[in-house]
C-alpha cells in the first residue's frame, strides 16, 4: 500500500500521515475540517478580523512545520486548537502593548446628525448595554475551563461541526449537546434575574 495515502479518509492520524509524507490531498482535508475550530478558537481574543486570520494562518504554517513531528497524530484537533490559542494570546498581548495616536480616527469623525434627545436615548441604551455585556462576562469567567472553551467554540461563524468540536476539545460527540445544555444552565444561573426584573 502507498504510504502517503490515509487508509481512511476521515481518521485525523492517517490524514497527518498522508500529509507528512506529502499527499495534498490528506492537507486539504485537514484544512477543509479543522479550519472552523481554528477560527472558533480565536474568537475568544478580543481580535479583529484581520489578527484572527493571521493566527489562522500562522497555526497552519506551524503544522506544517512541524508534521514529521507530531507524537499523537490522532488528537491533531487538540494540537491546532492550543496552537491557534497560544498564538492568538501570543498576538492579544503583542496588539495592547500597540497604542495608536488621537490622530489616526480623527479624520473619520464626522458631525453628529442626532438630535440631542436621540444622542441621549442611545447613550443610555449604550451604558445599559455596556452594564448587561459586563455582568455576562462576569459570569462567563465564573464557568469551568471545559464550558468557556465548548461556548466559545461553538459561537464560532460558521459553527463547526459536531465532529470538529469533539477533536478539538478531546470531547466524545455524545457528550457535546448534554455538556453545551449543562453549562448554559449554569451561565443562567450565574446571571441571575435579568437586570430589567432586578430594577422593577
Amino acid at each position: 500500500m502507498d504510504a502517503t495515502v490515509p487508509n481512511d479518509p476521515g481518521d485525523p492520524a492517517d490524514l497527518v500521515k498522508g500529509a507528512a509524507c506529502g499527499d495534498t490531498s490528506s492537507w486539504n482535508v485537514l484544512v477543509a475540517r479543522f479550519s472552523g475550530l481554528i477560527w472558533a478558537v480565536t474568537g475568544g481574543f478580543g481580535l479583529a478580523h484581520d489578527d484572527r486570520s493571521d493566527v489562522c494562518q500562522t497555526t497552519w504554517l506551524k503544522l506544517a512545520e512541524q508534521l514529521d513531528r507530531i507524537e499523537h497524530p490522532e488528537r491533531i484537533g487538540g494540537w491546532l486548537a492550543t496552537t491557534a490559542r497560544r498564538e492568538a494570546i501570543r498576538l492579544a498581548r503583542a496588539r495592547q502593548r500597540v497604542t495608536p495616536t488621537a490622530d489616526a480616527f480623527v479624520f473619520d469623525l464626522r458631525p453628529d446628525e442626532r438630535s440631542p434627545e436621540r444622542a441621549l436615548l442611545e447613550a443610555e441604551q449604550g451604558v445599559l448595554d455596556a452594564a448587561r455585556m459586563r455582568r455576562l462576562l462576569r459570569a462567563f469567567e465564573q464557568l469551568s475551563v471545559r464550558c468557556r472553551r465548548l461556548l466559545r467554540v461553538q459561537l464560532a461563524s460558521p459553527p463547526p461541526s459536531y465532529a470538529e468540536v469533539a477533536a478539538g476539545l478531546d470531547m466524545p460527540i455524545g457528550s457535546i449537546g448534554p455538556t453545551r445544555a449543562r453549562c448554559l444552565k449554569t451561565l443562567r444561573a450565574k446571571l441571575g434575574p435579568d437586570s430589567d426584573e432586578e430594577q422593577a
